[in-house]
């Protein structure tokens, strides 16, 4: 039985795939939502809750990143540039789908991976409602969720992909003091990370023309192999191997 987390099913809540993600997960679904680590099924969507926060996914708040001529801006749509009709990207630690997002919005059609079954259920949520909205649809329209081990997933590829990205810090990458409500939550979930240097085998394995790595500014190469080039930030830089 699952001790992390309880499932609760509110107020015009979906009940069938609140039971359906209980019985995956071999999660209670209580009455109310508890102090713990609650997944609460309600009329607004599907959000987590627990120890006085709540979370839910929402791609609205990215809104202000992809238009205006701002997304050309962001480091890693620059990283990702490419002009390539049909182009398909992997994000391999897809978590709430942020960067997933600001590639799509740069025209890739993009995969995400997401093994950890609360997360993954988070962002289908937010995947569904952004499908809805007005200026997001066409670009969630870009994003297909699998939820899995990433290191499967990219053995078991058939189609050749553009880029692949990697966001191997994720999610405890900030100091306690910076840390959002989201990371605060998804934290207490533990989701199990795969090694580094496993997903960075598994990503050259898969033989993209690119892959893109997500650093802290001062840390170390993953597994230690020097990129092709890196585009710095303030706090984080993105590492680019062409292959």
């Amino acid at each position: 039985m699952n001790d992390k987390f309880a499932v609760c099913i509110g107020k015009g809540g979906q009940r069938d795939q609140a039971e359906s993600f209980a019985r995956k997960t071999e999660s209670i679904i209580a009455d109310k939502p508890g102090k713990n680590l609650t997944v609460l099924f309600d009329s607004k969507g599907i959000s987590l809750t627990g120890y006085g926060l709540t979370y839910q996914g929402d791609f609205e708040n990215m809104l202000h990143r992809v238009t205006n001529g701002r997304l050309q801006h962001e480091m890693l749509v620059r990283a990702a540039k490419s002009e390539k009709e049909g182009r398909k990207a992997i994000d391999a630690t897809a978590g709430m789908g942020e960067d997933a997002f600001l590639l799509a919005a740069q025209g890739y059609e993009v995969t995400l991976y997401e093994q950890n079954p609360v997360v993954a259920v988070l962002l289908k949520d937010a995947l569904r409602r952004a499908k809805k909205h007005p200026i997001l649809k066409e670009i969630a329209a870009r994003m297909k969720l699998v939820e899995g081990d990433s290191v499967e997933c990219m053995s078991k590829l058939l189609d050749p992909v553009d880029v692949i990205y990697l966001d191997p810090m994720f999610p405890a990458r900030q100091k306690s003091s910076l840390i959002n409500k989201k990371l605060q939550l998804i934290q207490k979930l533990e989701p199990p990370c795969s090694e580094e240097t496993d997903l960075f085998d598994a990503a050259i394995k898969a033989t993209p023309e690119k892959i893109i790595v997500k650093r802290p500014l001062k840390s170390e190469f993953l597994a230690g192999r020097k990129p092709s080039y890196t585009l710095n930030g303030k706090a984080i830089r993105y590492d680019c191997y062409t292959l």
